[in-house]
């Protein structure tokens, strides 16, 4: 099925790089602060919205038969990733405390039994 891609990035390689493009274009940008990451959560939405509506027109048989269908897919799902880089830039989270916290969450659903956390709901 997937072929094998040779690239896995870290969160403080994209992290980097989202630094770099705002480097480049930060006299036309807003200012690396927190007030601003709320645009970028938005911004991401936004994003979110279009891998959504390759879902809802496209399928995901053409989503993962039809080469250029997953190309549009998974360059929408690169630009939710920047702007979610966007804004732990802004709010000033670094790498190490986005990996920290995913990994206690990580451990903390692993021993969750979901099925009778949604019973009590």
């Amino acid at each position: 099925m997937a072929d094998r891609e040779k690239y896995d990035i870290k969160i403080s390689d994209m992290m980097k790089m989202q630094m770099e493009l705002w480097e480049l274009n930060k006299d036309n940008w807003s200012p690396m602060e927190a007030k601003y990451g709320r645009n970028f959560l938005l911004w991401m939405i936004e994003e979110m919205g279009e891998v959504i509506s390759i879902i809802k027109k496209k399928g995901d048989k053409e989503i993962m038969e039809n080469k250029e269908v997953r190309k549009d897919f998974v360059e929408e799902m690169s630009d939710v990733l920047m702007y979610y880089n966007e804004t732990l830039l802004r709010y000033n989270i670094s790498a190490d405390k986005i990996s920290k916290a995913y990994i206690e969450k990580h451990n903390k659903n692993m021993k969750r039994n979901y099925k009778e956390d949604w019973k009590k709901k």
